[in-house]
Formats: structure tokens, sequence, C-alpha cells
């Protein structure tokens, strides 16, 4: 095929926000809202709540926060250890060096890029204090097992689900298994306030630990006594109102994502791409994500169809290669083999079937040149 200027950009994800989201705003702002954390607020944290089918919800800034709030009120601090895996996004190993404690990287499963219990086995310590346990593009680890497991150990999980808001394992939502599970709403996610995350928990002292937390350390909000060390990780109720219009479309966002990945699975299936094993009756895949031969195979795919107008984005970089933890001395083959091979192709729920049949056409121009 013959470069050509593309007629038409294809993102590799873009936000999709309706007239529903836009009358809601607008009425807000008409009502004299405020704009900060307050009754619209509440409502959103009770919608999460209600559609998880956990207790408690309290809405952050972002998804970082969410996990800051979380390690906090679980006390993970100075001389502990926190068990994370080393192809997540970056910030899962940054938030345990905020509240002072060691992240320990271990590697990750080739078959779904998670934590395995055996890998966790083997990096238990007396100061292990914590699992960061991420659920991959809403593909799941054992968590049963490893939850078993921590229990007896005394080890506090925390669930980052923030690319897994909607997916389930065996009939249950993924962030709703251990102790706390941590969501994201930036704009790439199933559903998006700009930014924003979700804190969710069926332990009320823990919920209520979170929410002072996120209020300065504050019992009542408004008041300036404070009982405990917090800081301002308080959501807006203009970000609530999108969030409920967003929330009232999910069913519909994670069936076009299911339809989106078997579409790119099938279109796919005879070229040298491999999909992931992934059972869709469960799994809602955020990003639609590929996996090819080597990493110069990807950087030549990715540039042939940039060139060509379609954007994608290499998986995030193995942790341990990173400036910050390139000290760290070990090898870790999966989660190397997974970031320097891995590629998500156009994702945005506006793509359609036609969309999808350009893309792999394209990519597949690219692709039959190899066995």
């Amino acid at each position: 095929m013959n470069q050509e200027t593309p007629s038409r950009v294809i993102n590799q994800i873009e936000p999709v926000i309706g007239q529903e989201e836009k009358k809601a705003v607008i009425d807000y702002l008409n009502s004299g809202g405020w704009l900060t954390e307050f009754q619209k607020t509440r409502q959103f944290e009770e919608m999460i709540a209600h559609y998880l089918g956990c207790k408690y919800a309290c809405v952050v800034n972002n998804g970082t926060s969410a996990l800051m709030a979380a390690l906090m009120a679980l006390g993970i601090g100075h001389g502990e250890e926190v068990i994370v895996p080393d192809f997540t996004i970056i910030v899962d190993a940054n938030v345990p060096l905020v509240c002072g404690a060691k992240p320990v990287l271990v590697d990750i499963e080739r078959t779904n890029l998670c934590l395995s219990l055996e890998s966790i086995k083997r990096s238990i310590s007396p100061k292990t204090a914590a699992v960061i346990l991420v659920s991959i593009n809403g593909r799941s680890p054992d968590v049963e097992s490893i939850l078993d497991f921590a229990q007896q150990g005394g080890i506090h999980v925390i669930e980052d689900a923030a690319q897994s808001l909607g997916s389930k394992r065996n009939g249950k939502y993924l962030g709703t298994f251990g102790e706390v599970g941590c969501f994201s709403f930036s704009m790439p996610k199933i559903i998006t306030t700009g930014q924003g995350g979700a804190v969710v928990t069926n332990d009320e002292e823990l919920y209520d630990k979170i929410r002072r937390i996120k209020d300065f350390g504050r019992p009542r909000s408004g008041v300036d006594y404070h009982d405990i060390i917090g800081y301002n990780f308080k959501f807006t109720d203009l970000l609530a109102v999108i969030g409920m219009e967003q929330l009232k479309k999910i069913d519909r966002n994670l069936a076009k994502k299911k339809s989106m990945f078997s579409l790119y699975r099938e279109l796919l299936k005879d070229s040298p791409v491999k999909f992931l094993a992934t059972d869709l009756s469960d799994v809602a895949p955020w990003y639609m994500d590929i996996l090819l031969p080597s990493p110069a195979i990807r950087t030549r795919l990715a540039s042939h169809l940039e060139n060509r107008g379609i954007k994608t984005r290499p998986f995030y970089p193995a942790i341990h290669t990173q400036p910050p933890y390139s000290h760290i001395d070990e090898e870790f083959p999966a989660s190397t083999w997974a970031s320097t091979c891995g590629l998500w192709l156009p994702s945005s729920l506006s793509l359609q079937e036609s969309d999808i049949q350009h893309i792999c056409t394209v990519a597949e121009d690219f692709l039959g040149k190899f066995p």
C-alpha cells in the first residue's frame, strides 16, 4: 500500500460525552450549585456503591489519591513493604513510597498480566504489610486464593481496579473482593469525569478513615477540627453530575467494549498478533490490547498505523526500567515481554464497526509480511 496523507485521524482513545452530561452540567450551574463537593457528590457515591453491590464508596480527585487514601487508612507506613506488580501504571509503586513504605516489585503472569499467588509467596518477608492487586484491562488474578493466603498472614489486600470498573470474576465485580478497592474516572476509562477516582469498601471503620483522610483529617466537613492527619483529595459536584450520567450508561459502554474486542480478535485471528485469553462474559476490556512477536515489529506496526492516521499506544513500560526504579537488579521476564511487545489499538467508544475493519485492514497490510 502506498503511503497517503490520511483523510481522518483515528485516536487511540477519546472521551464520549453525550447531551445528557451537557444538560446535567447546565442544569446544575443554573441551580446555583457552588461547584465544590456537596450533595451531588454524595448521590454519585451512592450510585457507585449500589452498582457494585458494596456498602460504601468515597470519591476522590483521582485514582492515585484513591490508592493513597486506601494505604493510609490501612496504616501502611515506615518500615513496611508493599508487593506491587512490575507491570502496571507506575503510581502503584510510587504510592507506598509516599506513605513511607517500600514497594517490592514482582513479575506477572504471561497469561493475564497479573500477579500470581506463587509469585506473591516468593516475595513475602516479615515486613510485608500489603499487596496491591491490579486487575489489568478487566482481567483478574486468582483473587480468592490470594485473599485466603493474605488473610492467614495478616496481609492487607488493596485492589487497583482502575482499568476494570464493570468487569467481574465469577460474577462478582472486581474491586469488591479485597478490604478496599480503588477505581479511576480519568478520560480513557469505562466511565469518565475527566479526572476522579473512588475507594470502595464494606468496612465502616475503614470508610470513615478514608472519608476523613480526603478532607484534611476532619470528622465533620466544614468544621476545622482535625483528629487525624489528612489531605485534600476532595471531589466536586460539577464532576459528580457528569459521573452520574456516565454511570447510567455503563452497561451500554461495557457491551460496546466487549463487542469491539470480539471484532478485533476475529478480524486479526489469522495474523501473528496475540490476544490474551479473555472471557467476555465477565471481562470488558478497557483498551483493545494485542501482543506482537517482537519489540521491533511492535514499533514498525505502530509507525505503519500512525502514518495512515491510526493512533496507538505502547503498553506501560515495566516499572523496573524507569529511572526512579532502575537500581533494582532483578529480572522480570514476563513484564519485560509485555511492556516491550504490547500495543493498545484504538479503543474509543465512538468507534464504528467500519472503523475497526479499516484499522485491521491497514494492520494486516503490514502484518501479512510476517509468518
